[in-house]
């Protein structure tokens, strides 16, 4: 990770497409998610040590996705992740889906911290740490 920005190259398979050959929307989702999980693993996180040690886990509450261009077969992707924000029990990542220096996918999503039960609980202090060392930050 640099400048706050963690990088996943991701490859365009088949799965990820539809007839044509261009990248079927929802297979965006899975290279976000993608994004986030490795993004939270570079700060030293993962999912199933968050819910044993913390008592929650991250679920997406909200997401736009903004799809500016095609991604095709085979094609070479980088998903750039960064924290943009943090609240209690949230936090705002940006996710941008570029080929080379084009942009294909943007994605505004809204992580909420829930217990096993489903209810809201604030970031665990060691994330929330983490999280405001992030060069764009904008605390709220």
């Amino acid at each position: 990770m640099s400048d706050g920005v963690h990088r996943l190259p991701v490859r365009v398979y088949y799965e990820d497409t539809d007839a044509a050959g261009i990248v079927y929307h929802t297979a965006y989702l899975r290279f976000a998610e993608r994004g986030r999980t490795e993004f939270l693993r570079v700060c030293g996180f993962d999912h199933r040590s968050l819910c044993a040690q913390a008592g929650g886990n991250f679920v997406v509450r909200n997401m736009e996705i903004d799809f500016a261009s095609a991604a095709h077969l085979d094609d070479e992707l980088v998903v750039e992740t960064r924290i943009v924000s943090v609240a209690g029990a949230s936090a705002r990542m940006e996710q941008v889906v570029k080929r080379d220096d084009e942009r294909i996918a943007g994605l505004d999503v809204r992580l909420a911290f829930l217990t096993p039960l489903g209810r809201p609980a604030r970031l665990p202090a060691e994330v929330r740490q983490v999280f405001l060392e992030q060069a764009f930050l904008e605390q709220q």
